[in-house]
Parts: structure tokens; C-alpha cells; sequence
């Protein structure tokens, strides 16, 4: 058997910049066959400790998802029964180990040294209301490091659907609520036994084998407690704290859920299991390029398909507002929301979250008496423009569909517009329609439904076209 990776990083010292902490130290992914790259989003930084960036083309899908086009088998379907018996042997036989719920305790209190909780109440352009950010503390377990170096740092654990407590993240931030630092809380503890020169608490040797830390969501733990809220998903932890601050915890099942995938690279299958039949609207932060949302709109196509009941819509509301210094400087959402006073937010009245009840037309989900202040009163437009109802392109797709159902390949290449000429019919026509099927209503994927309108239109008002392609008779 060949045993070749398709896929490598790229040997050599050559470096390139990193789409997570933007130095140059990133190796990039090469293909075996080609010689060419991958996308530049799939591969490792070197500054493991301080970045940690890391897309693997493997775990994320990108094998099976491409091979396939090309008829190829993904790589661990070219494994022989044998050896994916054993590979499934060894992974069973790996077992996944979580902090103890004692460690977590121990970082609940403390809150009036927290300098992001202190910020929240104090020190933003509009600060919240103390029982807010006490229902915020409660529902996500926020803590504090109260010793040593990390003095005043907050925590954010990532609690996955069992309650078991994968990793906990540790964050400095300055009086504007800005990161200027960023750990873990094992790697701490662990570096004070260390400095002591003491045998390590067996959970944390334990804890150590674990392949990946940032293993679930941040915020996992509440689908059991909002089972049927739509989940709005960010990047970073404090995005899903000021989103939950802005917009109001779940009250009903209509209402936001707000959690984090922890940074880019880390939208993945695996994390998103958990988000199996939800409504989910992702807001990625700002890149330049949009390398971010590209990335993102590519990631969720993929996962959906994996997850045939989900439904992933990416907003763009951030790409559409953003300057290009706020790309540059890589600016997410909370960025945007701060500037805003939240009680204005508070005033919509969700009435629904799209999609839930899809026979009907309305698409505002605003109260209509609120939402012209909201606009009048804010840059940022309202939660309706956050969570945009996608058209339904269902009958068109089915028209297009019995359209071409019939049609002959063509004898020669079409030229469609000045940007597109047809040279396989089939493969265009198939292709297109995979994609509209899997996007239905997705705005970034509108020029593809245009283009088979575009053809089908030619196809029906040239008859000379028809004739030569033998779809009708002379």
C-alpha cells in the first residue's frame, strides 16, 4: 500500500504569515502529488505557546471533502480493514481526562480583583447592571485567578454537554477590556509545582496526555438548559459574554444562545456535534481579506453537510461595516457592541428567530415600534441585520432541477458571460446544483443559483442554441 500522505507541511525554513497571530512563523500544508499549496488558512504556526495555530487539512475535512471531487478516496479510506481496525483499537483505548470539579471551584470568588468583571460594571462606555453580569458569572462559571502571576485574570471554562470540565482559559485584560495575555490554568498550576520541585497532582499528569485541551465549546454545558434556542457562535469567550450582556440571557426559546469555538482555527466537526438539529449564526472576527470569514463560510458548508439537520448561516454584517483598519487589526464583534449603549438593545422584542417558522413572510424579528430607534440610535443595525432570514430558493432549485433533468451534454463549449464559459455541462450543471442545494438561501452563494438561471434562460429563449445541442427537434 502507498503509504504517502497526500498532504504535508512544507519542509525547508521557508515561513509565511500566520492567519491567527499574523508573524511570520507559519508552515503551510503542500500537496505530495502537485507540488502546489493548500489553502493558505491549513497549516501550523510555530509559536505554539503564544499562538497555537493549527489546521490540519485531515481532522477539518478537507481530504474527503476535495478527494471526492476528484474521485479520489479520502485518506483514511485508503487504509486497508486491517489497519482501520487497529487504528479504532488505539483510539479507544485513548481516554480523554477533564479537571477536577475542585479546581473549577476554587476560582469562584475573588470577583472584585477580576479586572474584566470590574470593567464590565465600571469602566466600559456603559456598564452593566450588577445582576446582569452576576447571571453571566453564574450561567458560565466565570472565575478568577486570585494568586501569583496571573493575579486578577479572569477564567473561562469550557464545560462540555456531560458537564465535564475540558480545559480552563485564562485571560488578562487591560482597563478597556483588551487581552494582554493569554493562559491556562493546568499550565499554571503546573509551572508552580515545578517551581517547588513537587510531584505533579496525579489528574494533571493525567490531564497532560490529552492530544487536545480546547476540546468543546465554551458555553457546551447550557444546550441542555436552552435545548431549542438558536445558538449564535463567535470565536473568543468574551465575544460570547458581551453578546450575551447585549442581546439578554435565553428568557425563551426564541432568544440567543451565545457560545465560543475558543479562536479561528478551532471551528470544527467534532466541536459542533453538540450543535446536532440547531439553528446556528456564526460571527467570525474581521482579517484582512477576509481570510477569517472565508474560512468560515468553507468550514460551515463542510460541517453542515456532516450535520444534514443544522442549519449554519455566517454573517457578513461585520465584513459590510468594517473599515479596512478595523480588518487589519483583526476587530470582532464586541469591538462593535461596546461602543453602543446595551440598554437599546435590550429594548427589541424578539418575536422569532428565522427559520422556526418558515411559512411565514415576515422578516423582521424586531418589534417594529423599537426598531426604527434602534437603527436611529446605533451604527450597528439591528438584531435583525445580525440574524438575517435567508431566502428560500427551494422552488427555483426544484424548477432547475426538472429543467435539466432531461438536458444533453453539450457538442461544444458555451461561453455564459464574460466570466464564465461552459465547457462540461454536466459538471457544471451538477456542481451548481450541489452547492445551491447545500446553501439554500445563503446570500454568498447567490451567483451560483444566477448562473444556472442565467443558462436556463438561454436555453429557453435561443432556439438555435437548443437545436444545435439536440434539446428539441427541427
Amino acid at each position: 500500500m502507498n503509504t504517502e500522505h497526500p498532504y504535508i507541511l512544507e519542509r525547508g525554513s521557508r515561513k509565511y504569515h500566520c492567519p491567527g497571530c499574523k508573524k511570520r512563523r507559519f508552515v503551510r500544508y503542500v500537496d505530495t502529488q502537485t507540488g502546489n499549496y493548500l489553502p493558505e488558512y491549513f497549516g501550523r504556526c510555530d509559536r505554539e505557546s503564544k499562538c497555537g495555530y493549527f489546521l490540519n487539512p485531515y481532522q477539518e475535512g478537507y481530504t474527503s471533502m476535495d478527494w471526492a471531487h476528484h474521485g479520489k478516496k479520502p485518506f483514511h479510506e485508503s487504509l486497508s480493514a486491517k489497519e482501520v481496525k487497529k487504528v479504532k483499537k488505539v483510539k479507544s483505548l485513548k481516554k480523554t481526562f477533564f479537571y477536577p470539579v475542585e479546581t473549577l471551584n476554587l476560582t469562584r470568588s475573588g470577583y472584585e480583583r477580576n479586572t474584566f468583571i470590574q470593567n464590565l460594571l465600571q469602566n466600559i462606555p456603559f456598564p452593566f447592571e450588577l445582576e446582569d453580569v452576576e447571571k453571566v458569572i453564574s450561567l458560565y462559571h466565570l472565575g478568577t485567578i486570585q494568586n501569583g502571576y496571573r493575579r486578577g485574570a479572569i477564567t473561562f471554562p469550557f464545560i462540555d454537554s456531560h458537564c465535564n470540565v475540558r480545559t480552563i482559559q485564562v485571560k488578562q485584560f487591560d482597563k478597556q477590556n483588551h487581552t494582554t495575555s493569554t493562559d491556562f490554568l493546568h499550565s499554571i498550576i503546573e509551572k508552580y509545582y515545578s517551581r517547588k520541585n513537587q510531584q505533579l497532582p496525579k489528574w494533571l499528569e493525567d490531564y497532560s496526555n490529552n492530544e487536545t485541551k480546547v476540546s468543546c465549546l465554551f458555553g457546551e454545558h447550557l444546550l441542555s438548559k436552552y435545548p431549542y434556542n438558536p445558538i449564535a457562535l463567535v470565536e473568543a469567550p468574551k465575544t460570547a459574554i458581551y453578546g450575551a450582556l447585549y442581546f439578554g440571557l435565553p428568557e425563551h426559546s426564541l432568544e440567543l444562545l451565545w457560545l465560543a469555538v475558543y479562536n479561528l482555527s478551532s471551528l470544527n466537526f467534532e466541536k459542533c456535534k453538540a450543535l446536532k438539529g440547531r439553528n446556528v449564526y456564526l460571527f467570525p472576527d474581521l482579517s484582512k481579506a477576509s481570510v477569517a470569514y472565508d474560512l468560515w463560510v468553507r468550514k460551515s458548508n463542510e460541517i453542515q453537510m456532516l450535520l444534514p439537520e443544522t442549519s449554519m448561516y455566517v454573517s457578513d454584517l461585520l465584513e459590510r461595516l468594517a473599515t479596512n483598519q478595523d480588518k487589519s487589526e483583526g476587530k470582532d464583534l464586541a469591538d462593535y457592541l461596546v461602543k453602543h449603549d446595551w440598554r437599546i438593545f435590550r429594548k427589541q422584542k424578539l418575536k422569532k428567530v428565522t427559520d422556526l417558522e418558515p411559512e411565514t413572510n415576515e422578516t423582521s424579528i424586531c418589534d417594529k415600534s423599537d426598531k426604527s430607534e434602534v437603527i436611529k440610535n446605533t451604527s450597528i443595525p439591528s438584531l435583525l441585520a445580525l440574524i438575517e432570514k435567508p431566502e428560500d430558493w427551494g422552488e427555483d432549485i426544484a424548477e432547475l432541477e426538472n429543467f435539466f433533468k432531461s438536458f444533453n451534454q453539450a457538442l461544444s463549449p458555451t461561453k455564459l458571460n464574460k466570466a464564465t464559459i461552459i465547457q462540461d455541462y454536466s459538471r457544471f450543471i451538477d456542481g451548481h446544483l450541489s452547492i445551491v442545494k447545500v446553501n439554500n438561501g445563503k446570500r454568498t452563494f447567490k451567483p451560483y443559483l444566477d448562473r444556472l438561471l442565467q443558462l436556463k434562460m438561454i436555453i429557453e429563449s435561443d432556439r438555435s442554441f437548443q437545436l444545435e445541442r439536440g434539446i428539441i427537434n427541427s
